[in-house]
């Protein structure tokens, strides 16, 4: 059974479709998903999809990407507590800093993101549950933010830290060692298996598959064969397979060692 760790299922191309996409999901024998939040106001739509459905979990977060001046809630740190602690949220994000569209402005422009990103760590660290961390050209300050905050050793650190993952990892072995070393997993999206990937399939065989996760951040990234067409959560055994042919071992079990890093992450959280 295989597990899409980050997918959007609000988002209107899948949940128009949510019927056969679990359909599809059963005959991939993709057995859970968990439904990623992206800003306040969507967030009841989220949630919803995890109370409906028994396989579902959700998360409530802002992501970096959605820029004050787009008229959303600015999360306050009782907003993201408040819902994180309402039934089958599992998490808090995503969350994180993308310097990638910086356009015309600058790193020093983008205080809001940082200080975004501290709210919902300390949102985190207050309801004990895992971080979901979104950084694209960011890496040095999204590491440099989680240590100022605490955020070291994960589950196994017995402070305040919950831990969480680097979703859709793109960025470079020594990120990779970095994220590893303060207790963050690692998971990997369709990206993995595009012909251009070479460097983060190298990543992929440093990242010990006992901290990895796998997902599909559907509808993007659908993976190879269906790059280019909208994503969803039965497409994640593509990456699965992809992992299983840097390993070197068969796609069942990776799909069952990331399964059970998904329960590791997410222990006494899931309910």
């Amino acid at each position: 059974m295989f597990t899409d760790s980050h997918c959007h299922l609000d988002f209107p191309e899948l949940q128009s479709n949510l019927t056969d996409i679990r359909s599809q999901m059963d005959k991939a024998q993709v057995g859970r998903a968990l439904c990623i939040g992206t800003t306040l106001e969507k967030f009841p739509a989220v949630h919803a999809l995890a109370t409906t459905h028994s396989n579902f979990w959700a998360t409530v977060g802002v992501h970096p990407d959605n820029d004050p001046s787009d008229d959303l809630h600015e999360p306050t740190l009782e907003d993201l507590i408040q819902r994180a602690q309402l039934p089958r949220v599992v998490g808090v994000g995503e969350t994180g800093l993308d310097y990638y569209r910086l356009g015309d402005r600058t790193v020093a422009d983008m205080q809001w993101q940082r200080d975004r990103f501290r709210v919902h760590i300390q949102a985190a660290q207050a309801v004990k549950k895992p971080l979901v961390i979104h950084t694209r050209a960011a890496s040095a300050d999204t590491l440099a933010i989680l240590r100022q905050e605490g955020e070291t050793g994960g589950h196994q650190s017995g402070g305040q830290s919950a831990g969480g993952v680097f979703h859709c990892f793109t960025e470079t072995a020594e990120v990779a060692k970095a994220a590893l070393d303060m207790g963050f997993y690692i998971s990997f999206s369709g990206i993995l298996t595009f012909k251009s990937a070479q460097d983060l399939r190298d990543v992929a065989a440093f990242v010990p598959l006992d901290r990895m996760l796998i997902e599909t951040d559907s509808p993007y990234l659908a993976p190879t064969p269906y790059r280019g067409k909208t994503n969803n959560p039965s497409y994640v055994p593509y990456v699965a397979q992809q992992i299983a042919s840097i390993k070197g071992m068969s796609v069942e079990e990776v799909g069952r060692i990331t399964s059970a890093n998904f329960d590791a992450l997410f222990t006494g959280v899931l309910a």
